[in-house]
């Protein structure tokens, strides 16, 4: 298709693209995912996977979307990770729902139906994706009384979805559309920047559509797709499993479980914490997810142990279902205890808007307070001593950290070493992560007796991790 240079407009982008006869899209291909929030140490980009096959089915008219992709995480040399394994991703939006349809389990009886796995928090992010498309765009724009304004021979398009989301698009001189960027919630960075470019526009059956996409999201790329198929106006039919729409939002459910006098594990979702008294206040180990799981513990902990103040939140990693709930124990006024190389990520994240979904931290806009460490750190009321400790050559994340309770020779640790559900297969091969874990464990010659892991189905025995290192290393 051959493009003649001339002043760029939205009117024309969209005759170029035919939005307004687009109802659907179908486009697919390869490159790489990339999985957000999960950085091996703060500031590198996320983990990258290799797509061999995706494909995404948008709707415009009812705004509800595909996408399946076929991947498998890239080797990263000098970083030791658990056997790469494929995976098949299935997500689904519509309106107000996103979901995934999930394999049946592993152990599961022949003939077990795939499983529909709400996904609430996914919804921002997906919908943004289906305008953040061309034809959605510009669709979008159109429909929303876009603003536009030359920037030299390129136009800026910008408009407004819902009164909440703004997206601004540019389109350049031969009226494609080479970006568009939105904000969206997510608890640890606030209002997230999503960024999608798209180069090199081909005509694919005579439909104008960018052969090379490439979105970021919180300043790293989560998806770098070479397009090799498109199609317009095929049947994409997407309807709301019964089961996702009567999902109410459950209330948060914190179950507590003593350890020792004083030791609480608190389960009930699917990350778990550990509050421990001291003689005048208490020390909490993770607060995962976001405002909604800390604002949970916090009236659990109130409930099981009055009368004293959450002084120290103690932080395993950055991970962001690991810090996700950090900064709702700030605007609290707790003490945030993690390793020094957290500390500028969490400052500057937490300096950043959060209007999109307010949380009380970008109300009160309290400083936070940290207490860091290098490769080890212990606080102590004089009687109970808690230490924690760097675990090194971790290739999961270049700062985790393990918690140790001398005296109740209880160790707390999340990543590392996720306990089996019972009856679950074997995995294959040994993870290193669980390795590695044993060797410090046997390197700082600490006495555990009980694991109380931020993953799984509860506490477990020292045995317990030896089995699991023995059982995978006869699946090799």
């Amino acid at each position: 298709m051959a493009f003649t240079a001339n002043a760029a407009s939205l009117q024309d982008a969209s005759k170029a693209l035919d939005a307004a006869g687009t109802k659907t899209i179908e486009f697919s291909g390869a490159g790489h995912w990339f999985q957000f929030g999960q950085a091996p140490a703060p500031g590198l980009p996320w983990p990258q996977f290799d797509v061999s096959s995706y494909v995404a089915d948008i709707n415009y008219e009812t705004v509800s979307a595909r996408v399946r992709s076929t991947r498998k995480q890239t080797i990263e040399p000098g970083r030791a990770r658990p056997t790469a394994v494929e995976q098949k991703a299935d997500a689904f939006v519509s309106g107000a729902f996103a979901w995934n349809v999930a394999p049946p389990a592993a152990n599961a009886p022949a003939g077990t139906a795939p499983r529909n796995v709400p996904q609430p928090g996914s919804v921002e992010e997906r919908a943004a994706e289906i305008w953040a498309t061309p034809q959605g765009f510009v669709k979008a724009a159109l429909a929303n009384n876009a603003k536009s304004e030359a920037k030299g021979a390129a136009v800026e398009v910008s408009f407004t979805l819902g009164g909440k989301y703004r997206f601004t698009g540019t389109i350049n001189e031969h009226n494609q559309l080479e970006t568009v960027r939105t904000y969206i919630d997510t608890p640890m960075l606030g209002d997230t920047l999503v960024e999608t470019k798209f180069a090199d526009y081909k005509d694919f059956g005579g439909v104008s559509f960018p052969a090379h996409i490439l979105r970021s999201e919180g300043g790293h790329p989560v998806l770098d797709l070479a397009v090799a198929s498109v199609k317009l106006n095929i049947p994409v039919d997407i309807t709301v499993p019964a089961d996702v729409a009567a999902l109410k939002a459950p209330a948060q459910k914190v179950v507590v479980n003593k350890l020792a006098d004083g030791v609480y594990y608190l389960t009930g979702g699917t990350h778990h914490s550990l509050a421990i008294e001291q003689k005048d206040h208490v020390v909490l180990v993770e607060a995962p997810l976001n405002e909604e799981r800390s604002l949970a513990l916090i009236a659990k902990i109130k409930e099981t142990i009055p009368n004293k103040p959450i002084k120290y939140i103690v932080n395993s990693h950055v991970h962001f279902d690991h810090s996700g709930g950090l900064r709702t124990f700030v605007d609290a006024g707790a003490t945030i205890v993690t390793n020094e190389a957290d500390k500028p990520f969490y400052e500057e994240a937490w300096a950043a808007p959060h209007s999109l979904n307010p949380y009380l931290l970008e109300k009160s806009k309290k400083a936070p307070k940290f207490e860091t460490y290098k490769d080890k750190y212990v606080l102590t009321d004089g009687s109970r001593s808690i230490e924690i400790h760097k675990i090194a050559g971790s290739g999961h994340s270049d700062e985790l950290a393990l918690i140790y309770l001398p005296a109740e020779k209880i160790l707390i640790e999340a990543d590392a070493y996720t306990p089996a559900a019972p009856n679950a297969p074997v995995p294959a091969g040994v993870n290193p992560y669980t390795v590695n874990l044993d060797e410090n464990i046997q390197r700082l010659k600490l006495d555990v007796v009980q694991i109380a892991a931020l993953h799984g189905p509860g506490v477990v025995k020292l045995d317990d991790l030896h089995a699991a290192i023995s059982q995978s290393q006869k699946t090799q």
